[in-house]
């Protein structure tokens, strides 16, 4: 899973404090059942819904308690994200937020159970998250990574090649997400686990490529660059400023790049039996429709300043046909 950008605000943060403080209620009356932290998952699908809707659509082919555990691990990487991409917030509260938050999260993994988590002040989406690193052997460093990967955004800097990018920020915004996710789809057999994750390393760095070729415009107005710098020196392009005269070089950059990045979605496919059966429905949805964003980026849709989108209709074509029930029902029952 990648960040998914949002160009402005969608909640701020009294309607997040709103929805935290129910899923704390929630977590709290279901702490005797054997997984306290599937009340969380109501919440966090709300949190998905508003914020993504590729991924939303492609995580409702999942079974439903493997879909209940992609939901928390995706409110948990929302929330960061929003904090240093949308929330009216300089950036010292913006790095005070994500002390904060992983501050809690250390508390967290500390707690011996998830109500005692919430209890004890940590919030209901980090202490449910912690209950799911415990239950799937998740390595805790992982969501360290991601936090440091988002205190990267809030002092952008510039990555001097391709490597430079994976290894400062990628690997933190989107690999060890698809490392959580990996391990909630769960190989096709034990052996197996290894070849996933490289399935998902790769997935993941497609995935945030795409975002990031997507996004050029908004995070320019942002000061940031995910771009690497050796690719825009060579077609001229200043990687400190990315100055507007330098659209048309600028979308000859983003194509290129786009074009070598279809070639990470081509190898997460290959490699689709090496997660369990059931949840390879979802990833090959997932491959589908984020890989018909990238086409678009290589043939130079959408421009620059406008964020290039693959209709609704062209995305349901690219799901599996024998499920299309799968999603009114979906939409039908998060309205009851």
């Amino acid at each position: 899973m990648s960040r998914m950008q949002s160009a402005e605000r969608v909640w701020s943060e009294a309607e997040w404090e709103r929805l935290e403080g129910a899923a704390a209620r929630a977590l709290l009356a279901a702490e005797r059942t054997p997984e306290p932290r599937r009340a969380v998952a109501p919440y966090a699908r709300r949190v998905m819904r508003t914020y993504t809707s590729s991924f939303y659509i492609v995580t409702r082919f999942l079974p439903a308690a493997k879909r209940s555990d992609v939901e928390i691990i995706y409110a948990n990487v929302r929330y960061p994200d929003e904090v240093v991409d949308t929330f009216e917030l300089s950036p010292a509260e913006r790095q005070d937020r994500l002390d904060t938050w992983e501050k809690a999260y250390e508390r967290a993994l500390g707690a011996p159970t998830a109500a005692d988590a919430v209890r004890a002040g940590v919030p209901a989406f980090l202490a449910a998250l912690t209950e799911l690193i415990r239950a799937y052997g998740i390595p805790e460093e992982h969501y360290r990574s991601f936090m440091a990967a988002m205190r990267a955004d809030v002092r952008p800097r510039v990555y001097a090649d391709m490597p430079a990018l994976i290894d400062g920020y990628v690997y933190g915004s989107a690999v060890v997400v698809g490392y959580f996710l990996t391990h909630v789809f769960g190989p096709s057999e034990p052996g197996r686990l290894d070849d996933a994750l490289k399935a998902a390393r790769e997935l993941g760095i497609g995935l945030q490529m795409t975002n990031f070729l997507r996004d050029v415009g908004e995070d320019r107005a942002r000061g940031r660059v995910y771009l690497p710098a050796d690719r825009l020196a060579e077609a001229g392009i200043d990687a400190a400023s990315l100055s507007p005269v330098d659209d048309t070089r600028l979308s000859r950059v983003v194509a290129g790049l786009a074009a070598e990045n279809d070639a990470r979605y081509a190898a997460a496919l290959d490699a689709l039996s090496a997660f369990a059966a059931d949840a390879q429905p979802a990833i090959a949805a997932c491959i589908r429709v984020y890989r018909l964003l990238n086409d678009r980026l290589v043939s130079g849709g959408g421009g620059i300043e406008t964020r290039a989108s693959v209709p609704f209709s062209v995305k349901f074509r690219a799901l599996p046909s024998c499920k299309y029930w799968v999603l009114p029902y979906a939409y039908l029952r998060d309205r009851l």
